[in-house]
């Protein structure tokens, strides 16, 4: 029979059943090459691989010395090393073209080069990082006699073609493993499937501390590749981290773009590897939320930071009770904009302008703030609720648990 007989309209409901299937029909022979995919988990272990959450903003420039933390995706960090002089301008792309766009992706990371170093010096690193929980790592069974092996792939752009560095660094037992890949074609979207040996050394245990470093690399220093990659686990060595890293920093006519990142337990091809596993926006964002979320932005209404002033003095400070949306990593910090009259509290038909939020404690699951730097709200009192709001577009205060 012709392949294109069979149909699902073809197949009769309870045509094929356990009962109807010859004992050793279906043998580990017949079966060879056909990938096991071990996805327990509802949700990816990665967060944030379609870059579609942004919620610091879509755009950071100047980004370079001093710079080591989150600027604008969720989730994906830019860290430095040494004193690089070069610097980017880190963006939430959005597609409309390209194989990346054609595979399901709207949004990438990107990186422009804005101020270029052609001669790195020996202790300059840079890199786009992903850290991940302990306790999410699971799943790899790493430091057992059945630790699983694993797979990374992602699609990748770049306007300077040649070798790349992807490391992977255990940050429990300081063991580390590079891999290389290669960009081909510049300013072309390209799948990349890495694949990494299990490691029966070293368990990332549990608990929410960091445990596992995904190191992108953007340019590396002598330091950093003066020795034969480390393309095993073994104990970290600088300088085995990076080699055969390009600059990508050395022309302001470079770009580096990253999406799709997906990482499976198991080992896959590219003609092998399951489809990635997209989330719904909401539920994105509800991940990402357990390490910054936004209390108020900007002026609009439904940036509104909602608080009860319990406690108001009558003359220039105030405590507001906030429950968070989603249980947090651990206890919070502040991250805001603040400024001369940035925020104004309502109460009582009047209104009190102060520059910013004093402080914030409370637990993973919500806390109070410390207002002040106003004066007194009309006829208000202690116990009278009130409404805290940006008066100031550039105002943004967001609570912050990463790792």
């Amino acid at each position: 029979m012709a392949t294109s007989k069979i149909t699902n309209l073809s197949i009769l409901d309870d045509a094929v059943r356990t009962a109807g299937i010859q004992d050793a029909a279906v043998t580990t022979a017949k079966t060879s090459g056909v990938p096991t995919l071990f996805r327990p988990n509802a949700n990816p272990i990665l967060i944030n691989c379609n870059m579609e959450i942004a919620q610091r903003g879509t755009s950071a420039t100047g980004i370079g010395q001093g710079d080591s933390g989150y600027h604008t995706i969720d989730r994906w960090r830019y860290d430095e090393g040494g004193s690089p002089s070069q610097e980017w301008t880190q963006t939430q792309e959005t597609l409309t073209s390209g194989n990346a766009w054609a595979d399901g992706f709207n949004y990438a990371l990107k990186m422009d080069c804005t101020t270029a170093d052609s001669s790195l010096a020996s202790d300059i690193y840079e890199a786009i990082t992903m850290y991940v929980e302990k306790q999410d790592l699971t799943l790899f069974k790493k430091g057992t006699s059945s630790a699983e092996k694993m797979t990374l792939a992602f699609w990748v752009k770049a306007t300077k073609t040649g070798t790349n560095i992807v490391e992977l660094q255990d940050q429990v037992n300081d063991r580390a493993i590079s891999i290389a890949y290669t960009i081909s074609s510049s300013n072309t979207w390209e799948k990349k499937v890495l694949n990494i040996s299990a490691d029966t050394t070293g368990a990332f245990g549990t608990g929410n501390a960091v445990g596992l470093k995904m190191r992108w690399y953007l340019d590396a220093g002598s330091e950093y590749q003066s020795s034969a990659l480390q393309t095993s686990w073994a104990s970290a060595n600088t300088n085995k981290r990076a080699t055969g890293q390009v600059n990508n920093a050395d022309s302001t006519s470079n770009n580096w773009h990253l999406t799709g990142v997906q990482f499976e337990v198991g080992e896959y091809t590219s003609a092998t590897i399951p489809p990635f596993q997209h989330e719904s926006f909401a539920d994105n964002l509800e991940r990402c939320e357990r390490y910054y979320q936004v209390v108020g932005s900007g002026t609009r209404a439904d940036n509104l930071m909602y608080f009860y002033a319990y406690n108001f003095d009558g003359t220039s400070t105030m405590f507001g009770a906030y429950n968070f949306r989603k249980e947090m990593r651990a206890s919070p910090s502040i991250d805001q904009t603040s400024g001369t009259n940035y925020y104004t509290f309502k109460c009582n038909n009047a209104t009190d302008d102060f520059d910013g939020v004093n402080g914030f404690r409370g637990g993973i699951a919500g806390g109070e703030f410390y207002l002040s730097g106003g004066s007194s709200v009309g006829s208000s009192s202690a116990g009278q609720a009130g409404v805290v709001m940006g008066k100031d577009a550039s105002s943004h205060v967001a609570l912050v648990s990463e790792l």
